[in-house]
């Protein structure tokens, strides 16, 4: 468990963490119900993959290969090409992560200039790794179990064991990112268990009770 200094933003910024398929979208989901913005790091990069500086960069890294007919990047085609080669993951990370960072800061200041938001929920699958959680209030990690993760993809991204294994291997351990958070969620239950353990988390960090 880390501990946090006092809040270094007017509305607290909450870091989401855990493995592929653990439900960080659904945790954010609940957050956003509650009053909170949701900043998707995931959206920010696929919208950049939109953007012809981007295609130009991965056109001249790795060719056709990772491009569909439409002259849009395959991220499926992408994504199994990185997760089998470490130096191509971190050559895609070195071209997409600044226009994500970027988003994000754009997004941080629209949403701390509106009244309306309560807290901030950073959704970023390498939260730990690139070491965006010191610029959090604080860290929620997700425990779910590897077999219901495994479903959870299976049903939802169409992934085998492999691909998860995969994805895993790409990230932290995570014991390593547990040990990070402030707040640990359990996502092996139904919907309502996990709303009333988000709804619990917001009243500790906002001392207030959201609506």
């Amino acid at each position: 468990m880390s501990t946090q200094n006092s809040p270094q933003h007017e509305k607290p910024i909450i870091g989401l963490t855990g493995g592929p398929g653990s439900g960080k979208s659904t945790v954010a989901s609940l957050f956003k119900e509650m009053g909170c913005a949701v900043i998707d790091a995931d959206r920010l990069a696929h919208d950049s993959l939109l953007l012809e500086p981007v295609k130009l960069q991965i056109r001249e890294r790795w060719g056709d290969r990772v491009f569909g007919q439409s002259g849009q990047i395959d991220r499926s085609a992408l994504g199994q090409l990185v997760f089998e080669d470490s130096n191509a993951l971190r050559k895609l990370e070195d071209i997409v992560h600044p226009r994500v960072h970027e988003g994000r800061q754009l997004e941080r200041e629209k949403h701390q200039a509106n009244p309306e938001i309560v807290a901030i929920v950073e959704d970023c699958p390498l939260l730990i790794e690139s070491k965006l959680n010191k610029d959090c209030d604080l860290v929620v990690f997700i425990d779910t179990p590897g077999q219901l993760r495994l479903e959870r993809v299976r049903t939802s991204r169409g992934w085998t064991s492999e691909d998860l294994k995969k994805r895993d291997d790409a990230q932290l351990p995570l014991d390593t990112k547990r040990q990070h958070a402030d707040y640990v969620l359990s996502n092996d239950r139904d919907l309502a268990h996990v709303r009333e353990q988000v709804r619990h988390v917001l009243q500790c960090i906002t001392n207030a009770k959201p609506s």
